[in-house]
């Protein structure tokens, strides 16, 4: 594992008090590295599970050539431009068995959609393509389709012995059912990560405890508790910890001794009480960064024994912002996903957005589409980093690069879509 010292020295210009959004994803890209251990898990067990190893196909999909269309097959050689064709129907295919008998010149099969193709026949036309020619037979119109046409070639989808899947794959539904249609039962997974988090501050308030003056209730463990869910983690929460060295380094070490990752909320910005600050310093390699961003300047990074650790603001906003941008991606790569970014895509503005060159923002959007097809986005509003409401309005976020200056009416901006994430 490398340590903050031998990560900073790989990076060019880095420097902790001014740190772009961009040089943070390659630090933390550079810092975390894949977990090792995997098991086995059931098909239905394996939703959004990452694969361990390429997964090879045992069988050709389809295992036969098939037809994709309910028609009639026969051999597309027939076919002759401007030229009607007539055929004579000499027996049905049925999908789930080999018809057996043979069809020859002028002759034809009726066919079902994923019935095996008849032996030396290539071409389907639909049954909606043909007209009634007499008794057993149909009438194909000139120039209605060329040969080969609405066959399924055998292996055309996945052929024995490729990958079917490759590994870091997240399992999503339909590689699921990609699964189980090779007939396998269990694949292997990369085992579920384990991240302890907690919540620092003497001011901040669990459910159930009585409101008191100067408190609040905390919000941050139920939002990143949401974004570790959606991730699939095995989730260590440690609740509140109170602005207490003892308690502090009691919680770091639990964690350190059950986790793979450390996600901790509060504590340090500058002039906030340091005990958070200073615990991780003594327990860990930590480094302390002010990056350059709206929201969510501060941020703490590093290990804590064997256990990444990122240490995220206070402010609800700039909690899950940081957990979106930073720590989901390391996270990912933790656990072994090839894909780790989120996409970007692109979208019109629908207002003006006040923007300062020097720093990357995050604006809470609403993205919809335009009457025209295209994206379109606008703000939520009122962007202070306190604003959780705001979070719950929006479906993305605006993202506004480092060199980005203001945004026009029109202008072209990158959002990141929540789905999947949030």
């Amino acid at each position: 594992m490398k340590t903050i010292a031998q990560v900073a020295a790989e990076l060019q210009g880095y420097d902790p008090q001014a740190l772009s959004a961009a040089a943070v994803g390659e630090f933390l890209a550079r810092l975390v590295e894949p977990v090792t251990e995997h098991e086995q898990a059931g098909v239905f067990d394996a939703l959004d599970r990452i694969l361990a190893q390429d997964l090879v196909s045992p069988i050709s999909v389809p295992p036969h050539d098939n037809s994709a269309m309910d028609g009639y097959a026969f051999h597309g050689r027939q076919l002759e431009a401007g030229k009607a064709l007539q055929l004579e129907v000499v027996g049905t295919a049925l999908a789930g068995k080999a018809w057996q008998g043979t069809a020859g010149p002028g002759q034809c099969v009726k066919i079902m959609t994923g019935a095996i193709m008849p032996a030396g026949l290539d071409t389907v036309v639909p049954q909606e393509f043909t007209q009634p020619a007499g008794e057993r037979r149909i009438r194909i119109a000139p120039d209605m389709l060329h040969p080969g046409d609405n066959r399924r070639l055998k292996g055309e989808d996945l052929r024995e012995g490729e990958p079917a899947l490759r590994r870091g794959e997240r399992l999503t539904p339909a590689a699921c059912g990609l699964v189980a249609s090779l007939g396998i039962a269990s694949v292997p997974v990369v085992r579920r990560l384990r991240v302890a988090y907690f919540s620092t501050g003497d001011e901040v308030l669990s459910l159930g405890e009585a409101p008191r003056e100067g408190a609040i209730y905390d919000s941050n463990r139920y939002t990143v508790f949401g974004l570790l869910k959606r991730l699939g983690c095995d989730i260590i929460d440690l609740g509140v910890v109170r602005d207490d060295p003892e308690r502090l380094e009691a919680a770091f070490n639990r964690a350190a001794g059950a986790a793979d990752a450390i996600i901790t909320s509060g504590g340090v910005s500058v002039g906030e009480a340091d005990y958070t600050k200073a615990m991780m310093k003594k327990l860990g390699d930590v480094a302390f960064w002010k990056i350059a961003m709206r929201p969510g300047r501060p941020m703490a990074v590093g290990r804590i024994g064997p256990a990444a650790l990122f240490g995220l603001p206070g402010n609800p906003v700039a909690v899950m912002v940081t957990f979106l941008a930073f720590v989901r991606p390391a996270l990912l790569r933790m656990m072994g996903c090839s894909g780790t970014q989120p996409p970007l895509l692109k979208a019109r503005s629908e207002e003006p957005i006040r923007k300062k060159a020097g720093r990357t923002e995050y604006q809470r959007g609403v993205v919809s589409t335009a009457r025209d097809g295209s994206l379109q986005a606008r703000t939520t509003g009122n962007q202070g980093s306190g604003v959780l409401s705001s979070m719950v309005q929006a479906n993305g976020l605006i993202v506004l690069h480092h060199e980005q200056g203001n945004v026009a009416v029109g202008d072209q901006i990158d959002v990141m879509m929540f789905e999947g994430a949030m």
